[in-house]
């Protein structure tokens, strides 16, 4: 007979957390999972009832998991949201069309209203006419800069007083190490902060913050969530996947790198004599930003000069 299950002692143990450890049954691990997520929402009061929350779904693992968790919890304890899906279409042929209509199969089984915001739309530029002009070495930084904004446009839209993301604790640590890796130390306790105010006022937070990204996808594999699993066809040049290779090394050695690394990031303080960037308003598009014009602005200008490949 295997071993018992550490939580509920009755039922065998078939998974072992890689967060803890710790050897666990499906019905425990589900609930361990939820309730983490649910303490984390809890703790950091995210929320308020009444509020009106995006959720920013791109059809992957994290967002089909944070879509199902979210109606989940919110039903669960009563949390009086409004839910929406959020998507933003890139305009990557071969990947985000696909992806797209997981997130519509999505809408239908979670029964949440969703809108879908595409970068031609707002932008006059799709991702495929960006890397065709640009070339492949700095789409993801034309990608990243238009989908944040895409998406405090697109909860605009929607009227919410809220975006969340389905950042992993993977990728909040990835990030870290990245603004270590380009000096970047003014970022660091900023990109482990769990609610920020986005550049247009609207709030955002990742109540994944704490979750392993192998345990998000153990969790959609035993719920038989509907979700799209190809990796974007321009990301694997993207400057995070070297961090991503190098903390994927770390965890096979020590598992709380990743929570390590994040908590460095929370206890990193800037010194109070300091001067930050204080933030103005774009003054093409209107949208926040900390100087004349918005990081999408510029990348705009550039592209409608014809920049060099």
């Amino acid at each position: 007979m295997g071993r018992l299950c550490v939580i509920c002692d009755k039922e065998r143990a078939i998974i072992k957390r890689p967060k803890t450890g710790q050897k666990l049954c499906k019905e425990c691990f589900y609930y361990v999972f939820e309730t983490e997520i649910h303490n984390a929402i809890i703790d950091n009061k995210l929320f308020k009832k009444g509020d009106r929350i995006a959720i920013a779904a791109s059809g992957g693992k994290d967002s089909t998991v944070l879509a199902h968790v979210m109606k989940l919890l919110n039903e669960r304890y009563q949390y009086g949201l409004e839910l929406f899906l959020l998507s933003v279409d890139e305009g990557i042929t071969g990947y985000r069309d696909d992806s797209l209509e997981t997130v519509k199969r999505n809408q239908q089984q979670y029964e949440l209203p969703l809108k879908i915001i595409s970068y031609s739309e707002l932008y006059g530029w799709s991702m495929d006419q960006i890397v065709k002009e640009v070339g492949l070495k700095n789409n993801c930084t034309f990608c990243g800069v238009f989908r944040r904004q895409a998406l405090d446009r697109g909860a605009v839209i929607l009227n919410v007083d809220h975006i969340v993301t389905g950042h992993n604790a993977d990728d909040i640590a990835e990030t870290v190490l990245m603004n270590i890796l380009r000096g970047d130390i003014a970022r660091l306790q900023r990109c482990t902060e769990i609610c920020t105010t986005g550049d247009g006022c609207i709030r955002r937070s990742k109540p994944f913050k704490y979750t392993y990204e192998k345990e998000i996808v153990m969790y959609a594999y035993f719920k038989k969530l509907d979700y799209f699993s190809t990796e974007c066809i321009y990301s694997p040049n993207s400057y995070r996947g070297h961090a991503r290779t190098f903390l994927k090394d770390l965890e096979s050695v020590r598992p709380s790198a990743i929570i390590d690394i994040i908590h460095s990031g929370e206890a990193f303080e800037i010194k109070k004599e300091v001067k930050l960037p204080t933030q103005g308003v774009c003054k093409r598009c209107g949208y926040m930003s900390s100087n004349e014009l918005c990081k999408a602005c510029v990348l705009l200008e550039g592209l409608n000069r014809g920049l060099p490949k």
